[in-house]
């Protein structure tokens, strides 16, 4: 599975790394980081759980 986050769309809220921080971080600078593109299958509850709480939808899912 690969995680994809659309940046222009992204507002770096940080709800995303709430729920996955194995894969989201906001730093000090105020991005969003993908810490693990391909992150294990064991993740995909959270991820999705991730996608769906977005405000922004900013986020996807492939595989």
């Amino acid at each position: 599975m690969k995680v994809i986050v659309d940046f222009d769309r992204c507002e770096s809220n940080a709800v995303c790394m709430g729920i996955a921080p194995e894969v989201f971080e906001v730093r000090d600078d105020d991005y969003l980081y993908i810490l693990d593109e391909n992150p294990p299958e064991a993740l995909r509850p959270k991820i999705e759980e991730a996608v769906r709480s977005c405000p922004k939808a900013a986020i996807t899912l492939e595989g």
